[in-house]
């Protein structure tokens, strides 16, 4: 997201509504309009409140924050720094060409190295697996580069969470994020995505908790905290993300937005009061057995290898969607 918007509203005679100095953002959703302190203040109250409404975590839990280097991941990150929560960094070096991953993985070392304590840890893919995703793709015909990336990053995630003892893996994704993934599995009927999409999708043995303390926070707010704040965050899309759907999809609903405020919110809690006031999109049967991964260990649920491990051993076909 570039920051024009935000460097062109610094210019607007709008008031901070709790000190009356020059607000840095108007949240027309909220009715509020505040100045950078106070914006500071704010967004990790809303953070707060989310970790507590949906028992993300306690106050003694080692989270594993997912970080990209861009402005969400490390938003994330410093807040949860600031909130007092034991939280440890990972960056996953997808090698992503025309410098997109070197400067992303320099924005990540940067951030952490500016702040004492700020523990990092780098994954390079084609350096420990022997292929980035570009290649994985060429390797992979059939495959895009967005769907592989997705299950590498989950996979890496999850054994740097079990093997580094971590109770949660927190990851950056926002309000617009995930009204985008909830609108394109609503129009697909993907039932079984549907009713997995929540801010915490529960531990298993050999599967770590997964949270999304942002979700209370839309896109532009999670950028105006990162600008404010000072963190340097790579500002470009990844390449292979050009053409998204999702993005397609933001766009939708930011006009929906437009003529009807509160729409994001709307749609995104209503899902959760009818999966868990409602009873919807559950079932009984949807209980599926898994088995340790005969390479990695892994929970899969695939017969012998799982989906990663088969990359690199070369076997046959991948099934999408399997852990």
């Amino acid at each position: 997201m570039s920051s024009s918007w935000w460097l062109s509203f610094r210019g607007a005679d709008v008031k901070c509504k709790l000190c009356g100095g020059t607000a840095v953002i108007n949240m027309h959703q909220h009715r509020l309009s505040l100045c950078g302190e106070h914006f500071l203040q704010w967004v990790p109250v809303q953070v707060a409140r989310a970790i507590k409404k949906y028992r993300m975590f306690g106050p003694d839990e080692r989270i594993l924050v997912a970080v990209s280097g861009g402005k969400d991941s490390l938003a994330l990150w410093d807040i949860l720094l600031g909130l007092g929560y034991h939280a440890d960094g990972l960056h996953i070096n997808l090698g992503v060409g025309n410098g997109y991953s070197a400067e992303s993985q320099a924005r990540a070392e940067a951030f952490a190295a500016a702040r004492p304590g700020a523990a990092l840890r780098v994954v390079d893919l084609a350096r420990e697996y022997g292929a980035g995703i570009p290649e994985l793709a060429r390797m992979r015909r059939g495959r895009k580069a967005c769907s592989l990336c997705g299950m590498v990053k989950r996979h890496i995630m999850n054994q740097a969470a079990c093997s580094g003892g971590y109770d949660a893996i927190a990851t950056g994704h926002n309000l617009d994020d995930e009204v985008a993934v909830l609108l394109q599995n609503t129009l697909r009927w993907s039932v079984s995505y549907l009713a997995r999409q929540a801010p915490v999708l529960p531990g298993e043995p050999g599967l770590a908790r997964k949270v999304k303390p942002l979700v209370r926070l839309r896109e532009r707010e999670t950028a105006a905290y990162a600008l404010v704040r000072g963190i340097d965050y790579i500002y470009d899309e990844c390449p292979h993300a050009e053409g998204a759907t999702t993005l397609f999809y933001k766009e939708i609903l930011s006009q929906l937005e437009t003529r009807s405020r509160g729409t994001k919110e709307m749609f995104y809690l209503g899902l959760l009061d009818a999966r868990e006031q409602q009873g919807a999109f559950r079932s009984d049967d949807e209980k599926v057995e898994m088995h340790p991964c005969a390479r990695c260990g892994q929970p899969t649920t695939a017969p012998g290898l799982c989906a990663f491990c088969r990359l690199w051993a070369g076997g046959t076909k991948d099934t999408q969607g399997e852990v």
